[in-house]
């Protein structure tokens, strides 16, 4: 009894079912005028239901007529086209229409996806389709649904596969593999990556060793070679092992979003990177963010599993909506980071009024670290400011849209004046521009 339920919950009558029907009515109500038509439509009734109960019979012949397995990656990419797919397979032994409806997680709203196919017999096919999140976290799947129908196409069996299925959306991996394949590259200019030549002799001693032809004879140690009474040199190495660290500012104004993502992820996506980018250089790699306190702390390190604990920690990053708390996190650095460290602060300053509430604190810090200030340009105003102005609102917007772009060029300027780097960039050059900046300080030797 209860197969024979879920057969009947199965069941759907086709659009051409319908269209049949209202065939078979039109008849029957012009049979009232013309009586000689009672008979062609009591005939087409029969022959519709006998239609309909073949097409259902045959439908329903094979109890597994189609399978269906959806596959979806146990991580996801924070604002990357991340593919999922669907295999579906026809049983049957005849073509049949499939149309594939697939519950998406809740937070892309979108309650129309469905992908039609006509299948062979025992014929296979795959269905893949991107999903771009702009969010972390987890999200799940719904059921998937899988509605066919035979050639004949007056009955529609709907197949309901308990696909529900969980995934974590993560700092954006695909963009760290990116630019893992990038530095193997000769050609990085093309990317915005920059060449910057080593400037100066940044060594440190190592040992002092027997002189080998070939060894530079600026590096003899004489005091060495006089006691053992044979070449001595020093032998050096490149400085390494120097901490950096990603700092993110997780409050109210790293919200504002960009082409879906909000602030706050563009600065964990570029974090993730540049933490990798700095272990591969050999340098400690860390993090942690602040707003009202400071959390989701990672020390800098270089062990195996370094990269690992960054991605976690970037992954439970979420803002409070407070303003951000200069104070502590002035005060954690202080009493958490003794040594001299790379600090790159991922901030935003929309106005002068910002940046001096805080700007003791970056002063205070930018004594003991070499500090660097990341904060984002105002893209949405550039584009005011581009078109022009047809009437009074849109010159009173534009002029305040330039007065507001200025401000983050006086923002730079002030910065600078206390010796406190900056860099002001787009969301999207966000991660080669970070990268350029910390090539270029690794380079000079400034930290």
């Amino acid at each position: 009894m209860s197969s024979f339920k879920t057969i009947i919950s199965s069941v759907y009558l086709s659009s051409r079912f319908y269209y049949s029907g209202l065939a078979v009515v039109f008849v029957f109500a012009a049979s009232f005028f013309v009586p000689v038509l009672f008979s062609l439509a009591q005939l087409m009734l029969v022959a519709l239901i006998i239609f309909t109960l073949f097409d259902a019979l045959i439908l329903y012949r094979n109890m597994q007529g189609m399978t269906a397995v959806r596959e979806v990656p146990e991580k996801l990419s924070n604002g990357d086209e991340n593919d999922i797919k669907i295999t579906i397979q026809n049983h049957y032994g005849y073509d049949v229409r499939a149309s594939v409806i697939d519950e998406l997680p809740q937070e892309f709203q979108i309650r129309d996806f469905e992908v039609k196919r006509l299948l062979k017999s025992g014929h296979t096919e795959t269905i893949i389709y991107h999903l771009r999140p702009v969010f972390r976290g987890e999200i799940q799947w719904g059921s998937l649904y899988v509605k066919t129908s035979t050639p004949v196409g007056l009955v529609i069996r709907n197949y309901k596969f308990n696909q529900n299925q969980e995934a974590a959306v993560y700092p954006s991996f695909i963009q760290l593999k990116k630019y893992e394949l990038l530095s193997f590259s000769q050609k990085l200019h093309r990317y915005g990556i920059k060449k910057i030549r080593k400037i100066g002799h940044t060594m440190e001693f190592e040992k002092i060793k027997d002189y080998i032809p070939g060894d530079d004879f600026r590096t003899v140690n004489w005091k060495a070679t006089a006691k053992a009474g044979k070449l001595m040199v020093n032998q050096y190495q490149d400085e390494k092992s120097q901490p950096v660290y990603c700092i993110i500012d997780r409050g109210r104004m790293m919200k504002l979003p960009f082409n879906g993502l909000s602030l706050l992820d563009y600065a964990i996506n570029a974090s993730l990177v540049i933490c990798d980018l700095v272990l591969r250089k050999q340098d400690y790699a860390g993090m942690f963010s602040f707003s009202r306190k400071v959390e989701n702390r990672v020390k800098a390190d270089r062990r195996g599993l370094q990269m690992t604990k960054i991605i976690e920690a970037l992954y439970n990053v979420k803002t409070d909506f407070f303003e951000s708390h200069y104070g502590r996190l002035y005060a954690d650095i202080s009493q958490n980071i003794p040594q001299r460290s790379l600090l790159l602060l991922f901030t935003n300053f929309e106005t002068m009024d910002g940046l001096n509430r805080q700007l003791p604190y970056l002063k205070a810090i930018s004594r003991s670290h070499l500090l660097i200030v990341i904060f984002f340009q105002n893209t949405e105003l550039e584009h005011i400011t581009q078109y022009p102005a047809n009437n009074v609102r849109e010159v009173y917007d534009k002029i305040v849209a330039e007065k507001f772009i200025y401000e983050k060029k006086l923002i730079v300027s002030e910065l600078k004046k206390y010796g406190i780097q900056s860099i002001l960039t787009k969301p999207e050059n966000l991660t080669i521009d970070t990268i350029n900046k910390y090539l270029e300080v690794k380079a000079r030797g400034m930290f």
